[in-house]
């Protein structure tokens, strides 16, 4: 199978409240907009793994982390919550950790938040996959911080894969995305440059471009993926360099 000559056109758009997720959690301010509380749902539904993680590493047992990870975020999701909120606070991981910490610490408050939230938008959270995830989690020893910082920083890299599969997929490439994403992810088992390109019926000098713009193009993504949890797109380097150091430790 012919490998492309570049990048495949993607038909992907960012939400349209956001150019980062700070904007999307200053628009689902406004309660008169159900879209913009739809957007911050969906926002959670993507980033709620380390979180859960987070509390899980607390010491909390599998159905009590459950129960405090879909509170949270139900709390997350009020109007008197996100009032206090501020567009000029930095890392959006930090807003969402912070926040979560003082959720834990304040019981009394967190139950007649949830009272008044009876009946509101819940975030949909697969917690039977996440349970298993977390008791697979190679990095048993560290402290739920940290264990936070990972997550994210995985999240990330798997947000910015499924965008670039999707401009694949868009452009009716899609097997074309999974012959080259073992050269992208690190997962190529016994395949090699030489037996992929026998395969596909190109030359290994053909093969190694499209890896390399792959890789190029992943990046780019990654690094919007990375921009938008941030106020400031001036930290995207800082904030990279801060992610892969939590990586590789």
């Amino acid at each position: 199978m012919p490998l492309p000559d570049g990048q495949p056109t993607s038909s992907y758009a960012p939400p349209r409240f956001a150019t980062t997720h700070w904007s999307v959690v200053v628009a689902a301010r406004d309660r008169a907009s159900p879209e913009a509380c739809a957007a911050l749902a969906e926002l959670c539904n993507a980033y709620w793994y380390p979180l859960y993680a987070f509390i899980r590493r607390q010491g909390n047992a599998a159905d009590q982390a459950q129960d405090l990870t879909q509170d949270f975020f139900v709390l997350l999701l009020q109007p008197d919550f996100l009032a206090s909120v501020d567009q000029q606070k930095g890392k959006f991981r930090a807003f969402l950790l912070a926040a979560c910490k003082h959720f834990l610490s304040n019981e009394r408050d967190r139950a007649r938040a949830l009272k008044r939230g009876g009946g509101r938008l819940r975030v949909s959270l697969d917690f039977e996959t996440a349970e298993v995830r977390y008791r697979q989690e190679s990095s048993q020893t560290l402290p739920p911080d940290k264990l936070f910082d990972r997550r994210w920083a995985l999240t990330l890299l798997d947000q910015a894969l499924a965008r670039l599969k999707l401009e694949f997929d868009d452009a009716g490439k899609n097997a074309q995305f999974q012959q080259l994403k073992p050269f992208l992810t690190g997962d190529k088992g016994k395949t090699t440059y030489s037996k992929l390109a026998e395969e596909s019926g190109c030359t290994e000098g053909a093969l190694k471009v499209a890896v390399h713009r792959l890789r190029r193009r992943y990046r780019e993504l990654l690094r919007e993926e990375i921009g938008r949890t941030l106020d400031d797109p001036a930290q995207v380097d800082a904030e990279i360099r801060d992610l892969f150091a939590i990586l590789s430790s």
